[in-house]
């Protein structure tokens, strides 16, 4: 089972940073949590990765649906996105598959959040790889 799509964007990391936050806003989602990971690992632990950020995106029409059909489902949001470099001009972006969200809390009313939700990422990614 596959947890997460993938676009392939031929773009410096920092640009494709940008066209993520652009194109996740164009479908709904503002972005309210921000993980610089590359940053954090070398505070923490000294490591050295490739640049690599998560956004906590979240539309907030459906994330209030969501928490009426289950207040539980805070532990799923903001939906995750992960943008990482993979080359100097090549970046991968990452979001969780929100049509899991049904199967893994066993709540079926959160199939249309779900898809919703699926859809609006699918469409933002298909923006990044164009």
């Amino acid at each position: 089972m596959d947890f997460q799509r993938t676009a392939q964007v031929d773009l410096p990391f920092a640009e494709a940073v940008t066209r993520t936050r652009e194109a996740l806003g164009a479908h709904g989602f503002g972005i309210i949590t921000e993980i610089d990971m590359q940053a954090t690992l070398l505070a923490k632990r000294g490591a050295q990765i490739e640049p690599y950020i998560i956004l906590g995106a979240c539309n907030p029409a459906l994330a209030e649906g969501a928490l009426a059909a289950d207040p539980r489902i805070g532990v799923l949001l903001p939906c995750s996105v992960v943008v990482r470099s993979t080359g100097p001009d090549q970046s991968e972006v990452h979001v969780f598959d929100p049509d899991l969200i049904p199967a893994v809390t066993g709540n079926e009313a959160l199939t249309g959040y779900a898809d919703d939700a699926g859809s609006r990422l699918a469409e933002a990614l298909d923006d990044l790889g164009s």
